[in-house]
């Protein structure tokens, strides 16, 4: 996560300050901090010297090594829409020059979809009870991995038939339906964590190893790409 650094430059730390105080996610600030890195990289010199012929060029490097129009969008729409402010001397950021920069078509790719009955055996097929009842969670209510494993016991309202997602998606909070099979199997988590000494009074649905941390994202997406190939399916399981 970028934070205040004694030995960053002036440029980096106005960065990451901007940042800080725009409450971008840890995951976002390291994108944008590796992008400038890349190109003063390419640029040899300061990024705060750059001009709009030295982003074309950049641009035109990036093509030229086979970037995918994903991460070309990135490097390219970042310094245009976020980092002139911060990169460009005052006679390179007025709109009119930054609409020089040539936008990158990204295609439409649609998304891997799973059949009930794959995500039945996605979900039997993984290793223990935690992780098959996190999977349950995460395919019966459709939430991302970051979600799940940042559910506390209080977030789950079986009165209301509700889940509470806090800072999810666009960092936004919200509630998901809960339905009764889907809290019926909690309860049964739940039971089994509890006479385990592995979940704490209010604390997380999934701990991790140390109840009082959760269950990493990592630890979830092993969990559901081992529980992919031990039920032989061969499609690429998107990561909810």
């Amino acid at each position: 996560m970028a934070s205040l650094q004694a030995n960053a430059s002036p440029l980096r730390q106005r960065m990451i300050d901007d940042m800080r105080m725009r409450q971008l996610s840890p995951k976002t600030q390291d994108t944008y901090l590796r992008i400038v890195r890349e190109f003063a990289r390419f640029l040899g010199r300061s990024p705060d010297t750059a001009t709009v012929e030295d982003l074309r060029h950049y641009q035109l490097h990036m093509v030229d090594h086979g970037t995918s129009p994903v991460l070309l969008s990135h490097a390219i729409t970042e310094p245009r829409d976020y980092r002139p402010e911060v990169l460009l001397p005052s006679h390179a950021r007025s709109p009119e020059v930054m609409l020089r920069m040539q936008p990158v078509r990204v295609p439409r790719i649609l998304p891997v979809v799973l059949s009930p009955d794959e995500v039945r055996r996605l979900i039997e097929a993984a290793g223990n009870l935690k992780h098959r009842t996190a999977l349950s969670v995460a395919y019966g209510a459709g939430l991302r991995v970051s979600e799940v494993v940042a559910l506390k016991v209080t977030d789950i309202d079986s009165q209301r038939m509700t889940m509470r997602i806090e800072q999810g998606k666009g960092r936004r909070d919200r509630y998901a339906m809960l339905s009764p099979v889907l809290l019926e199997r909690l309860r049964v988590w739940w039971h089994v964590a509890r006479a385990r000494g592995k979940m704490l009074d209010g604390g997380w649905v999934f701990p991790g190893l140390d109840p009082v941390d959760p269950l990493s994202t990592r630890q979830l997406n092993r969990a559901i790409h081992a529980a992919a190939e031990a039920a032989h399916i061969d499609k690429r399981v998107p990561l909810v």
